[in-house]
């Protein structure tokens, strides 16, 4: 049996039309992969205020040809059966629904819950390494491994776009777990790394102090009151190019040979500490606040923030890209056996192995090194050519 159910009309168009041609029917079955779903019990009328929340709409078309109007006729909707609520039938035509979603690429993937049902079919079960085990420790272990694979093995690695506001700082992704890598925009659409910084630091508590012996002052609950963090304020105010030496006002008169039209000296960036010496600004993460907080010099620039989560904060992501399906297997059944009691030592330790090799395995798969991006790099085609 094949995989895919869906039409090229429901995967291409997201859409399905009914042909009606017999009176009678007041129920329409429709095969969608995804599930269709009425935001509240009476979102079904164009009218309602939560019509558009619906997450597709349901239209009618007596000869099959735009334009289609929406249904005013009360349904509701149950494992993509559309049925009319009262004692009515639908009107000879053509009904369609279109979601507002696509599922395109999708194939490429396993649910979560999927690999659970099979992993249940397939290792558990009586004459089985795993004779018995309750569905909810297969589920506990098949989210660790998410989160263990989405930190190191699937590179599932999400972007925002973002711009930076005058106050310098964006607050971070409802899901993120860690950064891999900031960058600015240029014109052109092309990225410049933001690097992180040393030279400040975002501090996580700033207790008042008494002017004279410096001891913290405390509230009527007897904790420490907080003051703010001076060292984000003058960075914040920081001109950056007094840090990275790409301007002084004061080479002009301080007796320095200078290019012709801009006033950098010769030979004064010898020696230059890369950590200091760049144009693209830096950032902190600001764990106090939840923030990101970047140098002035970023202000009102496009930003790509990228990062990573664990796979399980949205129903989207519980997603395993299915390269990677065989070695969440082993992962879930070695997870189950070394923590069982009376299990032979030589048994997890063969799990153990297998694990590792699958796991081993699916790095290589996803990293998607491909010949014919080898063979330009041997070329040296992929070189920039500097100016």
């Amino acid at each position: 049996m094949g995989l895919i159910n869906e039409t090229n009309q429901q995967y291409y168009a997201a859409s399905q039309t009914i042909h009606v041609i017999n009176a009678g029917i007041n129920e329409l079955q429709y095969t969608f992969d995804a599930s269709m779903k009425l935001y509240s019990t009476s979102s079904w009328s164009p009218s309602d205020l939560d019509y558009g929340k619906n997450n597709f709409i349901f239209e009618y078309s007596f000869t099959g040809l735009d334009p289609y109007t929406p249904v005013n006729v009360a349904y509701t909707v149950t494992n993509n059966l559309i049925a009319l609520s009262f004692a009515t039938d639908f009107s000879l035509g053509y009904f369609r629904v279109r979601l507002k979603e696509t599922n395109y690429g999708d194939y490429a993937g396993v649910s979560l819950k999927s690999i659970v049902n099979n992993f249940i079919v397939a290792y558990i079960g009586e004459g089985k390494i795993i004779p018995s085990a309750k569905r909810t420790d297969v589920i506990f272990h098949a989210k660790r491994g998410m989160q263990e694979f989405s930190y190191d093995t699937l590179k599932s690695i999400k972007q925002q776009e973002l711009s930076i506001p005058n106050t310098l700082s964006v607050i971070l992704p409802q899901d993120y777990v860690n950064y891999v890598k900031l960058s600015w925009v240029d014109d052109l659409g092309v990225k410049h790394i933001i690097y992180p910084t040393r030279l400040t630091s975002n501090p996580t508590d700033m207790p008042i102090q008494q002017g004279d012996n410096g001891v913290p002052i405390q509230d009527e609950y007897g904790s420490n009151l907080q003051g703010t963090p001076i060292i984000e304020e003058r960075w914040g105010n920081a001109d950056d190019r007094r840090i990275s030496g790409s301007y002084y006002p004061d080479f002009q008169n301080a007796g320095i040979n200078e290019y012709a039209g801009n006033r950098f000296g010769v030979g004064q960036r010898y020696g230059a500490n890369p950590e200091t010496s760049t144009m693209n600004g830096w950032f902190t993460v600001n764990e106090r606040e939840g923030k990101i907080s970047f140098s002035s010099n970023l202000v009102g620039r496009v930003i790509i923030f990228e990062y990573i989560s664990d796979g399980l904060a949205y129903e989207k992501d519980m997603h395993l890209p299915k390269l990677a399906e065989e070695a969440m297997y082993a992962h879930i059944a070695y997870s189950i056996l070394s923590v069982r009691a009376n299990v032979p030592e030589y048994i997890v330790q063969r799990f153990k192995r297998d694990r590792s090799a699958k796991l081993r395995n699916t790095k290589i798969r996803l990293s998607n090194i491909k010949l014919e991006e080898i063979t330009q790099v041997m070329r040296n085609k992929s070189k920039w050519i500097k100016h």
